[in-house]
């Protein structure tokens, strides 16, 4: 038997549902539904009835219940009275980031803490900007790492990390290929492949547009940047990325600066205001 076996069926236990079950732990409804079964065979006897729509405890379920509470509670203060002594802060931080970003200073900065702090479980989650925001709004999620186009949402307190604009990235044999700036008139001629609403780059790009009185095209659209670079490689449309996005797919693509799209920030949204 392992501790986790405990902590996954007191979850189940307590939330009468394995999916639900899983969301508090931070694993997958499987895994879950595994190690609780890996329990059942190790005590010989099934603890939780799957048959309803409900997950409900059997009679051995219920006697085990409390032994198992008491089992976490004991290693919890067990870990308590060592952290006591050693000064060691435990604790779990959910950080959320774009899909597919890569900020360096992000990452060496989360290394530094995890070296300060080995005893905080670091998460990372990567969603589009939108649901990140979601997350912290509702305390699923600490803090996350968007791309806003605009103030920082209601009720939350934001800090801008990088700066930087949008370019529309052509391949070599594009008309425009030979440009080292552009407008959103002169890619407008064009169909567009872009990220999905939802993302800080493409809320830069709808307001531009909307902002200038300028109807793009909206051709393709893919959540991950590979397949939109992929896309506008083989001629199917302009992509619009961030500068340091279009860096990655240099020699591909060629990136044209827009001069009339105001720069988006990328933020880590984190605690909410009253």
């Amino acid at each position: 038997m392992e501790l986790r076996q405990f902590e996954y069926f007191v979850a189940v236990a307590e939330e009468a549902n394995f999916t639900r079950a899983a969301e508090r732990v931070h694993i997958s409804q499987s895994g879950v539904s595994a190690q609780v079964r890996q329990l059942e065979r190790d005590l010989g006897a099934t603890l939780v009835d799957r048959s309803g729509r409900r997950a409900t405890l059997t009679g051995a379920g219920a006697a085990a219940l409390d032994h198992a509470r008491a089992v976490l509670a004991s290693v919890s203060a067990l870990r308590q009275a060592v952290d006591d002594v050693t000064g060691l802060v435990r604790g779990r931080l959910v950080l959320g980031m774009v899909t597919a970003c890569t900020v360096t200073p992000l990452f060496d900065a989360l290394a530094a803490f995890h070296a300060a702090h080995p005893g905080i479980e670091i998460t990372l989650v990567e969603d589009n900007s939108d649901r990140l925001v979601e997350g912290v709004r509702t305390g699923a999620t600490d803090l996350a790492l968007v791309g806003t186009a605009g103030t920082a949402p209601p009720h939350l307190d934001a800090l801008p990390i990088v700066s930087e604009g949008l370019v529309a990235a052509v391949p070599v044999g594009h008309p425009l290929a030979r440009r080292q700036r552009a407008t959103l008139a002169d890619i407008s001629a064009y169909p567009i492949v872009s990220l999905p609403e939802g993302t800080g780059i493409r809320a830069v790009f709808d307001q531009a547009c909307a902002a200038r009185g300028v109807q793009a095209d909206i051709a393709l659209q893919a959540s991950a940047p590979d397949a939109v670079a992929d896309l506008a490689a083989r001629g199917l449309g302009i992509a619009i990325f961030s500068e340091s996005m279009a860096a990655s797919y240099r020699g591909r693509l060629k990136a044209l600066v827009l001069d009339d799209v105001a720069t988006p920030a990328v933020l880590p949204w984190s605690g909410r205001r009253p």
